[in-house]
C-alpha cells in the first residue's frame, strides 16, 4: 500500500498511511475468541483462490476447442474430449467461476455486514462519550458526515480491495506465467510493459483527481452542513425573511461543489481515454503477434484465440483500475477520518476503579471551587456551597456570573480546575459518570424532545418504565389530559426537537420524563424563563411538587420564583457576594434587593 500524499489528510491536516489504516480495520475482519467469523474468511478466501484458477484455467479449454474444430489437432488430444466435451467443460468453467465468486461473496457477507455495524456501533458511542468541549466547537452535520463516509469507506475496502484488487493481481500474474511458459518471453514481455504503463499512466491521473474529489467533498460537506444549520433553525429563518438569504448561502456552497465536479468528469473522460489507448495498444500488439505465429505455422488457431482471451481477461478488470484506486485512495482519507475520530481522547473519563455514586441523602458540595472554559478567563473563583439533602437552593445572578456553569460542573461535564464537588463526601471525580448522572434529574430551560412520540419521550426517562409508570408520571406533570385529548393519544408525534408542542406542553413532558426517572437530586436550569407569565405559574407549581424529598438546585433567572428557596445564593463574576432566605437579602438591600427592585421594575412598565 502506497504512502497517501500530504493532499490527503484526516481531521487534523496529518498525512495518512494507508497501511495504518487497514491494520485498523483488520481486526474488525478477524476478531479474536470469534471463531465462526474466522471460519468464514478462511473459506472466502479459499472460494476466492480457486475461482482464480478455473478463470486461468478457462481459455486453456477454449483453444483445445478450437483446435478440434478447425482439425489443427486430435480432437480427442487434450485431456480425451471431443470438440464437444472441451465446449461444455468451457461452459461449466466459467458457470463455476461465477457460481463460486457469488458464494464467497454470500459467505463473507456477514463478515463485513458485522464488521461495519461495529464500527458504526464504536464511532457512535465513542462521540457520546466526548466532552461537552468538543461537541460544543464540533459541527453536527459534519460528524454525521465523517461516520457516513467512513463506514462506506470500509464498506468499499472490503469488497474491492478483498475481493478484487487483490485477485486481479492474482490472475494478472497466472496469466503472465502461462504467456511464458506456453509461448515465449516478447509476449510477457509485451503484457508486463502494458500493465506497467496503464497502471503508472492510471495513479499518475488518479492522483490529480483525488485533489480534486478532494475539494469537492470539501464543498459537499460545507453545504450538507448549511442545509442542516438552515432546516434547524427554521423558524428563525422565517422569523427574519431570510428563505432567499439561506437559498443563496447553500447555493453558493453548491457552485464550488459543481464546479469541483465538473473538473472530476472532464479528467474522468481524459483517463478513460488513455487507459483504452493503453490496453487497446497492448491488445493489438499481442494479436499481431499471435497472428504472425499461426501465419508461420508456430501457432495455432487456438492459440490465436486463447491469447485474445487471456488479453481480454486480464484488460476487462484493469479497466476499473482507476476508478477503483481513487475510490481506494478516496476511502482511506475516509476512513481516516473516522478513525481520527475514533481516536479523539475524551476530556472527562472515569478513573481506573471507579465506583458508582452512593446516595444516601443527596447532600451537595461545592469545596472553593474555580473553573474556567479557558485558563484565561475564568468563570466561577473560590465557590463555597453546601445544599443539605432535602433542601432546596437558588442560585440568582446577572448573565454571565457562573450560574449555568454550576450546573454543567454537577453533571461533571467539565472537571473543576480547583476544589472539589461532592455529592454524600463523595467527589464527582471519583465515581462512574453513568451512575452520577442517574442519580441527577434535569429540567433545563428550553426542553429538548427527540422527534418521536410523546410516550417515547416521557418513557426516555426510564425505558424500562411500564405503562402505568409512565402514565403517573405524565398525571403528575399534568400533561396527561392534554395528551388524551390529542386524536392519537401518547402516539403523537412531536416533530423535530418537539416544534409541534408549545413551550409549556414541552417543558411538561420534560417534567413528567424526570418524574419517570426519579432521581434523588434534581437540577432545575431557568426551567420556566422561557415561558409566559401563566403558564410559569401553571409549571411552578408542578416544580415545586416535583422538589418535595429530594435535594434541589435552581437556577433561576425570574427570581419571584424562588422566593420560598431554603437558600438564595447570589453570584457575580463568579464569586459569592450574598447568600440567604429571600426575606432576609431583601432587608440587607445588596445586590439581590436591586435585582429583585429591576425585575419588579421591568414586570410593572411592561404590563
Amino acid at each position: 500500500m502506497r504512502r497517501l500524499r500530504k493532499t490527503d489528510t484526516n481531521l487534523n491536516n496529518e498525512s495518512i498511511e494507508g497501511w495504518n489504516v487497514i491494520r485498523k480495520v483488520a481486526p474488525y475482519l478477524w476478531p479474536a475468541g470469534e471463531t465462526g467469523v474466522k471460519v468464514r474468511v478462511v473459506l472466502a478466501l479459499a472460494m476466492l483462490l480457486v475461482a482464480k484458477l478455473i478463470s486461468v484455467a478457462t481459455p486453456l479449454f477454449y483453444k483445445h476447442a478450437v483446435d478440434a474444430l478447425s482439425a489443427e489437432a486430435d480432437p480427442a488430444l487434450w485431456l480425451g474430449m471431443g470438440a464437444v466435451g472441451l465446449t461444455v467443460a468451457y461452459g461449466m468453467a466459467r458457470l463455476m467461476n461465477v457460481g463460486l465468486s457469488q458464494l464467497r461473496d454470500a459467505v463473507f457477507a456477514p463478515v463485513g455486514q458485522r464488521a461495519l455495524r461495529r464500527l458504526a456501533y464504536e464511532t457512535f458511542v465513542h462521540i457520546h462519550s466526548l466532552s461537552m468541549r468538543y461537541h460544543i466547537t464540533r459541527k453536527t452535520g459534519g460528524l454525521s458526515r465523517i461516520i457516513e463516509r467512513g463506514v462506506k469507506g470500509v464498506d468499499f475496502l472490503l469488497r474491492f480491495l478483498v475481493f478484487n484488487m487483490g485477485p486481479l493481481v492474482l490472475e494478472l500474474l497466472l496469466v503472465a506465467g502461462i504467456l511464458f511458459y506456453l509461448f515465449d518471453v516478447w509476449y510477457l514481455a509485451v503484457v508486463v510493459l502494458t500493465i506497467a504503463l496503464y497502471v503508472w499512466f492510471t495513479f499518475a491521473v488518479t492522483e490529480w483527481r483525488v485533489k480534486i474529489r478532494k475539494k469537492m467533498n470539501d464543498q459537499d460537506t460545507e453545504a450538507n452542513q448549511k442545509a442542516i444549520d438552515s432546516l434547524l433553525n427554521f423558524e428563525t429563518v422565517k422569523y427574519f425573511a431570510a428563505e432567499r438569504w439561506e437559498a443563496d448561502r447553500y447555493d453558493r456552497a453548491m457552485e464550488g461543489y459543481e464546479q469541483a465536479a465538473l473538473k472530476t468528469s472532464y479528467s474522468l473522460s481524459f483517463l478513460n481515454f488513455g487507459q483504452s489507448f493503453l490496453i487497446t495498444s497492448g491488445l493489438v500488439a499481442v494479436m499481431v503477434m499471435a497472428a504472425v505465429g499461426v501465419q508461420n505455422g508456430g501457432l495455432s488457431v487456438g492459440d490465436f484465440v486463447m491469447v485474445n482471451a487471456y488479453m481480454i481477461q486480464i484488460t476487462m478488470p484493469l479497466n476499473f483500475l482507476g476508478s477503483v484506486y481513487r475510490e481506494i485512495r478516496q476511502a482511506m482519507i475516509d476512513m481516516s477520518e473516522m478513525f481520527t475520530l475514533l481516536g479523539q481522547p475524551a476530556e472527562i473519563t472515569d478513573k481506573p476503579g471507579a465506583k458508582p455514586l452512593a446516595v444516601s441523602g443527596g447532600t451537595i458540595a461545592l469545596k472553593d471551587v474555580s473553573f474556567g472554559y479557558e485558563a484565561e478567563r475564568p468563570i466561577l473563583r473560590g465557590v463555597d456551597i453546601e445544599v443539605p439533602a432535602g433542601k432546596t437552593i437558588a442560585i440568582v445572578g446577572s448573565s454571565g456570573s457562573g450560574k449555568s456553569t454550576i450546573g454543567r460542573l454537577l453533571f461533571r461535564f467539565y472537571d473543576v480546575n480547583d476544589g472539589a464537588l461532592t455529592i454524600d463526601g463523595q467527589d464527582v471525580r471519583d465515581v462512574t459518570q453513568e451512575s452520577l448522572h442517574q442519580q441527577i434529574g434535569v429540567v433545563p430551560q428550553d426542553t429538548v424532545l427527540f422527534n418521536d412520540t410523546i410516550y417515547y419521550n416521557i418513557a426516555y426517562g426510564r425505558p424500562d418504565a411500564s405503562e402505568a409508570a409512565i402514565i403517573a408520571a405524565a398525571k403528575a406533570a399534568k400533561i396527561h389530559h392534554f395528551v388524551m385529548s390529542l386524536p392519537s393519544g401518547y402516539d403523537t408525534a412531536v416533530g423535530e426537537r418537539g416544534l409541534k408542542l408549545s413551550g409549556g406542553e414541552k417543558q411538561r413532558v420534560g417534567i413528567a420524563r424526570t418524574l419517570l426517572k426519579n432521581p434523588p437530586i434534581l437540577l432545575l436550569d431557568e426551567a420556566t424563563s422561557a415561558l409566559d407569565t401563566d403558564t410559569e405559574r401553571e409549571i411552578q407549581a408542578e416544580l415545586k411538587a416535583m422538589g418535595q424529598g429530594r435535594t434541589v438546585i435552581t437556577i433561576a433567572h425570574r427570581l419571584s420564583t424562588i422566593s420560598d428557596a431554603d437558600e438564595i445564593i447570589v453570584l457575580e463574576n463568579g464569586k459569592i457576594v450574598e447568600r440567604g432566605k429571600h426575606e432576609a437579602l431583601l432587608t440587607r438591600n445588596g445586590r439581590y434587593a436591586q435585582l429583585w427592585q429591576r425585575q419588579a421594575a421591568d414586570e410593572e412598565e411592561a404590563a
